[in-house]
């Protein structure tokens, strides 16, 4: 059972995050001056999820990430921008998957390992993409434990490809939105 990824969804939704901050990014030129942006050490990052995927429908979860800055002044040096790596742990609960007839439930463990590219476009928002690897690990449950043509667990590695953006409302405190394959985020940035 492999996932397809949505390669165009995300990729549409990164235009229409580029419009959302397009508005105030025109009122703003804080994306003229590099470094002019929070300064930390790690950003802990705990979120909501929202999945879909598979044939298990739609689900919910938790998660976190961490990341920590390498690059402060990010790969172009006249823009304000700043690089680092980020790590973390999904858990999405999925319940009356497609196989068996339906009835089945599934849980999904993605531990994404990300390179986090930020822009920091206007003095509240910054926007980021994150390319990297995501390592998968779902288990399911059929009605009288029948999963038609695969057991009940499988793991494997695909890449990823995730876009996002924060509302810093402080130089320590963002909310935080992501969406990726195969879950949209939602929680804050607590930069330390």
């Amino acid at each position: 059972m492999r996932r397809v990824r949505p390669t165009v969804l995300s990729l549409a939704l990164l235009a229409l995050l580029a419009l959302f901050v397009a508005s105030p990014a025109s009122a703003d030129d804080t994306i003229k001056h590099p470094g002019d942006h929070p300064h930390y050490s790690v950003e802990v990052e705990p979120h909501l999820l929202l999945g879909w995927g598979g044939g298990w429908g739609g689900g919910v979860g938790l998660g976190g990430r961490f990341t920590i800055p390498v690059v402060d002044n990010g790969f172009v040096s006249t823009i304000n921008n700043s690089v680092g790596v980020g790590f973390g742990l999904d858990v999405l609960w999925y319940n009356g998957c497609y196989y068996a007839g339906g009835g089945c439930t599934a849980t999904g463990f993605d531990f994404p390992v990300v390179m986090q590219w930020n822009f920091f476009v206007a003095q509240r928002w910054s926007v980021f993409g994150e390319p990297g690897l995501v390592i998968y690990h779902n288990a399911w449950s059929c009605p009288g434990g029948n999963c038609p043509n695969f057991g009940n667990a499988e793991t494997f590695v695909e890449p990823a490809l995730f876009v996002g953006g924060r509302y810093h409302v402080s130089d320590s405190v963002a909310l935080t939105m992501r969406i990726g394959f195969p879950s949209f985020s939602f929680g804050g940035s607590f930069f330390l």
